[in-house]
């Protein structure tokens, strides 16, 4: 298949992209404006690209990098011709950002999902993947599930359900076969530029700086690992009868932040990471204290399920920042 990512460079999109050239024979287009990830970032995830303009057609199994961003509107119209499948990763993050700057958070995650919904529609694109989050939905009684009205809280929840709007309406008038999938909270390898909670909590860690929890820790969300995450967004891109769909993609389990330090703070002994301090603060601004989803639709149209635990996934994610710190021996020169 023809795959075209956009944020291919990022957290998400290099993990796509690696489970694909690991499987073999999909050509992959990468559109990222290397504002977060970086080269270096895809060529370790794709064992080597080429870089291109878009110009030309999918060129075979292989991954291409076009330098760009995703409101150029050209760009999109060119980079999604002969796609069989678009997986728009792109996007501002994070709820704290969205509240600094909601009009850049709009633009961006709006004017985006619009651009890569033109180019999938105008391209006769067959599956159009849209990565959302909970936050759509706003502060409710979870579990979360597909059918409950969105009241966002953040201009972040906002700006995505803003995208989950426009690809059903995408689907419903013009055909173009859009999933949306509301992620949990990922992490995972290859998260070192992820400002989100694990990824944060293990860089300050290693750093032996101090782990600022949030009010008293009570709230909670729900953590997936990121190879459970990549398989829904595969499925999601070839499944029948998954097309104009909206999917909970996480665990079902609810875990408070303090219960996450607690399970995290061990992990990093094991790597070598003693003593670290663990401080309660004022939060920067509101936030959703109740956060975890009812995944049954996504096991039963999807045929998804989350398979690795919280501990397993930490283990292996503090392992994977504490190999990416250690020196690389013979790197400095000396033998």
């Amino acid at each position: 298949m023809n795959w075209l990512v956009t944020g291919g460079c990022g957290f998400l999109g290099t993990s796509l992209v690696r489970d694909l050239v690991r499987e073999g024979g999909h050509s992959v287009r990468v559109v990222d404006n290397l504002a977060v990830g970086a080269r270096g970032d895809l060529e370790e995830a794709s064992g080597g690209f080429s870089e291109g303009t878009a110009d030309g057609p999918f060129s075979g199994a292989g991954v291409e990098l076009v330098v760009g961003d995703i409101l150029d509107e050209g760009l999109a119209l060119r980079a999604a011709r002969g796609a069989d499948v678009v997986v728009h990763f792109a996007a501002n993050t994070g709820v704290g950002p969205s509240v600094e700057d909601p009009r850049g958070d709009c633009v961006t995650n709006v004017l985006g999902t619009l651009n890569y919904l033109e180019a999938a529609r105008h391209n006769d694109v067959e599956r159009f993947v849209f990565a959302s989050s909970g936050a759509p939905v706003g502060e409710v009684e979870p579990p979360i599930h597909e059918e409950i009205p969105p009241h966002p809280v953040s201009p972040y929840g906002a700006s995505k359900l803003a995208g989950e709007g426009y690809c059903s309406a995408y689907f419903k008038t013009y055909g173009v076969g859009t999933v949306a999938l509301r992620f949990g909270n990922v992490y995972g390898p290859g998260s070192g530029h992820k400002g989100s909670v694990v990824a944060k909590f293990v860089k300050r860690a290693m750093s032996g700086e101090i782990l600022q929890v949030y009010g008293d820790g009570t709230q909670t969300r729900d953590f997936i690992y990121v190879d459970d995450l990549i398989r829904a967004v595969r499925l999601a891109a070839t499944v029948d009868g998954a097309a104009g769909e909206t999917f909970q993609v996480a665990t079902n389990a609810e875990t408070t932040v303090g219960e996450l330090v607690e399970k995290l703070v061990p992990a990093l002994a094991a790597e070598g990471v003693e003593g670290v301090e663990v401080r309660n603060t004022a939060p920067p601004f509101k936030e959703v204290m109740r956060n975890y989803s009812d995944t049954s639709k996504a096991r039963r149209v999807l045929g998804w399920r989350a398979e690795v635990g919280l501990d397993e996934g930490l283990r292996r994610t503090v392992r994977y920042f504490a190999r990416s710190a250690r020196p690389v021996p013979g790197a400095d020169g000396d033998g």
